[in-house]
């Protein structure tokens, strides 16, 4: 169902670059229509030099909106009232206006924890996790899991100088960061984690080859598209149970919602307008 548009209707956008691929407009679109209020949710791409203003006229303008990558800690900067997942995070995908102030939030780290726990059937505690990836979407990860009370998480990113500051800034002493794959090889993972940026692109090399591992219990994908990702399906014929970004974005997009609405989210709405819409 198409949005009604008005005088009145107040504008969400998304920010990034590449933004064609994003299913945001689709749930949050479908979650304006379930929940009855006027908005109307689209999808902008820009670049990190447009990235404050455009945060900050559409603020200031009634709307409101998603950063995504690779935006993230940039916005972080931008916002004027940093929500704790901010602060903690140092990254940004949430923005509102609110008494006049640019407000931020990091709902990546509720939304990986709600869909951890849909795919696992439970939370992580106690379990060991590789996490691919040391951007803005890795951080709100790192984050979850720590919260989630995981027993380890190593930290493997292709520049370890990033990895690093990562995990001082989040980590503590349940993060190891590997200087090199020698400190990955072999090893045992109950979870591996990919919040990195391969495989948004089916010509991208896997973040992983889990033949190179002992063993990994399951696999997370945070990319996601209108089919399975390479790694969702390589994982899958390894024999280890799999799925893509897709729960992810649908809740980050409920607490999201949540926070611009001030009501709750219609997330079953938001999970068959994602469904619908994969299916073609």
């Amino acid at each position: 169902m198409k949005p009604s548009l008005s005088s009145t209707t107040r504008v969400v956008a998304l920010l990034g670059d590449p933004v064609s691929h994003s299913l945001s407009p689709v749930i949050q679109n479908a979650a304006c229509a379930a929940a009855g209020v006027d908005g109307v949710y689209v999808a902008l791409r820009c670049t990190s030099e447009q990235l404050p203003s455009l945060m900050q006229a559409i603020a200031h303008a009634g709307g409101c909106g998603n950063v995504t990558l690779p935006y993230k800690e940039r916005a972080a900067a931008v916002v004027q009232v940093r929500s704790e997942t901010v602060q903690k995070t140092g990254a940004c995908n949430t923005f509102w206006s609110d008494g006049g102030k640019l407000r931020g939030d990091n709902t990546d780290v509720e939304g990986f924890s709600r869909a951890l726990e849909r795919f696992l059937g439970r939370r992580p505690k106690g379990q060991r996790v590789l996490l691919l990836g040391a951007g803005g979407a890795a951080r709100g990860v790192l984050l979850a899991l720590l919260n989630d009370g995981v027993r380890e998480v190593m930290l493997y990113n292709r520049t370890v100088d990033r990895a690093r500051a990562v995990s001082r800034r989040i980590g503590g002493r349940h993060v190891r960061v590997a200087s090199t794959f020698n400190d990955v090889r072999d090893g045992r993972f109950d979870l591996v984690v990919n919040a990195t940026r391969l495989s948004l692109d089916p010509a991208d090399p896997l973040p992983l080859e889990l033949s190179r591992l002992e063993h990994a219990g399951a696999v997370m994908d945070l990319v996601y598209g209108r089919e399975e990702t390479r790694f969702v399906r390589a994982a899958r014929e390894f024999g280890v149970p799999a799925t893509d970004g897709g729960e992810m974005l649908v809740q980050q997009g409920a607490v999201a919602f949540e926070r611009w609405w001030g009501c709750d989210a219609p997330v079953d709405a938001m999970r068959a307008a994602l469904e619908a819409e994969r299916r073609g």
